[in-house]
């Protein structure tokens, strides 16, 4: 999707970024992201690197905090489970999601109270808990974009 906006966009040539987000990218349960379809034929783990790079890229031009916004974006949606088959999860998944991906999130990194605010907000206003700070407001867009553009 990424080289569909910009060809010419190398995310691993971006070493300031790469350096953000190393212990992610490089953690054994965010890989697990790849085995789970996310949009269209997108998996949880790309659909999370289109977000969190292009969220880290506006949070720089804007001059924002680029590391929460990297990072939370990354993590927005690291709730390891395959959302398209029924199970026995209270709630719809667009409504619980988010509080599972903070969850995990939390029992592995050492987050932020603005990279939890991203994680736990990022699906307002489907979720009514309104963002605390501009880079949850920019990765909950950010975030919506790349659904739109995964799927078409």
């Amino acid at each position: 999707m990424l080289k569909r906006i910009n060809p010419k966009l190398k995310i691993t040539d971006d070493l300031l970024y790469m350096s953000l987000v190393d212990d992610i990218i490089n953690n054994p349960a965010v890989i697990d992201m790849k085995n789970y379809i996310h949009h269209g034929k997108i998996n949880c783990f790309e659909h999370s690197l289109h977000v969190s790079y292009l969220s880290y890229r506006l949070s720089k031009k804007l001059k924002l905090d680029y590391t929460s916004s990297s990072r939370g974006g990354f993590l927005h949606d690291f709730y390891l489970y395959d959302w398209h088959i029924k199970n026995e999860r209270k709630g719809l998944h667009g409504f619980t999601h988010s509080k599972e991906s903070l969850k995990n999130a939390e029992k592995i990194f050492n987050l932020s109270d603005k990279e939890k605010d991203i994680i736990l907000k990022h699906m307002w206003p489907l979720n009514i808990k309104f963002p605390a700070y501009k880079e949850s407001f920019l990765v909950c867009f950010v975030d919506k974009y790349c659904a739109i553009k995964e799927y078409f």
